[in-house]
C-alpha cells in the first residue's frame, strides 16, 4: 500500500479572497513524505503536475485536517478528483474518539514532544516577501510532525494533547486506518 503524508500552504488568507471555502485559496507549495520512497518532496505550481502520478498512485493520503482544507484545495488544481484516493485525516479521527478537534501543535506536542514551527499565517507573509525557503522548511516540518503522530497512533493506540495544564489521552481505534485506502484508481494525467 502506497500512503503519502502531505500539507499545504497557501498565498492568501480566507479574508484576502472573501471566502471560508478553501478551494479559493491558492496555494504556494506543498510537502509530501511518500512511504514508497521514504523521502519528503515538495511542490509548487510550477511543478505540481510531477505529484499527479504520484498521487493517482497513491492508496491512502495522510493530513491533518485534510479532508476539509487540503484535498479540496489541491482538487482545484487537479484535472480529475482526489477524493477518489483514500484518505486518513487524523483531526477527523480525533474528533470521533475525542467528539472535539484540537490543533496539530497541542498534539505534536503532547505525543511527540515536539511541535510545529511556525503557523500558516507566518507561511503567508513569507510567500509576500519571497521567503519560499521558510515556507518550505515550515510545511516540511508540519509533515514531519504529522507522520510522527500517524505513526505514534498506529503503534500506541493514543494521541495526546494539553488541555490546560494536564496531558489527556485520547483513544485510537486504528483498526480500519488501512481500510480507509479506496480501491479505486484514477489515471486522469498517465498516458492510459
Amino acid at each position: 500500500m502506497r500512503k503519502i503524508v502531505f500539507d499545504i500552504e497557501t498565498k492568501n488568507t480566507f479574508q484576502e479572497v472573501g471566502s471560508n471555502r478553501s478551494e479559493d485559496l491558492d496555494i504556494s507549495l506543498l510537502v509530501i513524505y511518500d512511504y514508497k520512497d521514504q523521502k519528503y518532496i515538495t511542490y509548487t505550481e510550477e511543478n505540481m503536475v510531477d505529484l499527479w502520478p504520484i498521487l493517482e498512485d497513491t492508496d491512502l493520503l495522510i493530513g491533518y485536517n485534510s479532508d476539509h482544507f487540503d484535498i479540496p484545495l489541491l482538487n482545484k488544481y487537479y484535472p480529475g478528483d482526489l477524493t477518489a484516493v483514500g484518505s486518513l485525516d487524523l483531526l477527523k479521527e480525533i474528533r470521533k474518539s475525542l467528539g472535539k478537534g484540537v490543533r496539530l501543535d497541542n498534539v505534536a506536542e503532547a505525543t511527540i514532544g515536539v511541535g510545529k514551527s511556525g503557523h500558516g499565517l507566518q507561511a503567508i507573509e513569507w510567500w509576500k516577501n519571497g521567503e519560499i525557503d521558510k515556507i518550505e522548511k515550515y510545511c516540511k516540518d508540519d509533515v514531519k510532525v504529522t507522520k510522527d503522530i500517524y505513526e505514534y497512533a498506529l503503534k500506541n493506540k493514543i494521541l495526546k494533547y494539553k488541555d490546560l495544564l494536564d496531558v489527556v489521552e485520547i483513544p485510537m481505534d486504528t483498526s480500519d486506518w488501512d481500510a480507509k485506502a479506496d480501491a479505486q484508481s484514477i489515471n486522469y494525467t498517465l498516458p492510459f
